[in-house]
């Protein structure tokens, strides 16, 4: 879970960097759109190198899904009877990493109707991700939804970055506290990031 999370993570920090071209205008982000494309030709066919990557993003978001059910029944199996007494000692983020989780993944199947099938998109056009992603959050319900999201994708990454560390061995009580900051801020980073977007369209800044 731990590594899988972090191959997602390692996504979320190009894909946030990637978004953020949008500032610069419609023909640097459709540039990019067109360059992500072509990387790897000619040796790579046209999209094989797009193609493979998310080949690999799906297995290890499925992989990751797969190894948060293991590790709930495990949890479940090995306290099958409730602690008499109730007391809440983990964070709010530690509480809802399941529903954050189911949250998030609702999210990437609507994200990728929206603007990579463009199924969803109304005002979609094939070939100009720039207009497509300003058609997108001009809906105030996407962009809603967008935030709403990307706020669950905060809290998610705030907790499993910490916990990816311990798991991964950086569990003395100094890293722990270096990694607790750093937790900390890679999410308020990517959350501020996203939102940056969709918050941009909605007041022109980006139109």
């Amino acid at each position: 879970m731990a590594a899988t999370g972090l191959i997602m993570l390692a996504y979320l920090v190009a894909h946030m960097l990637g978004n953020l071209k949008v500032f610069f205008g419609a023909g640097e982000f459709n540039h990019y759109g067109h360059w992500i494309r072509t990387i790897g030709e000619p040796f790579l066919h046209h999209e094989w190198f797009l193609w493979i990557a998310r080949t690999g993003l799906t297995a290890a978001v499925v992989l990751h899904g797969v190894a948060a059910y293991q590790l709930s029944r495990r949890d479940r199996a090995a306290r099958p009877r409730s602690y008499e007494r109730k007391r809440r000692r983990a964070g709010y983020a530690t509480r809802t990493m399941r529903w954050g989780g189911v949250i998030l993944a609702l999210f990437i199947v609507w994200h990728i109707l929206d603007l990579t099938t463009l199924t969803v998109n109304p005002h979609a056009e094939e070939g100009r991700p720039y207009e497509n992603l300003v058609a997108s959050f001009d809906r105030p319900p996407v962009t809603a939804l967008y935030i709403v999201a990307m706020l669950a994708l905060g809290l998610h990454i705030r907790h499993g970055f910490w916990s990816a560390a311990r798991t991964l061995g950086a569990n003395s009580p100094r890293l722990d506290r270096v990694f607790k900051v750093l937790a900390n801020g890679l999410a308020a980073l990517l959350t501020c990031g996203f939102i940056a977007v969709p918050v941009g369209v909605m007041s022109g800044v980006v139109s």
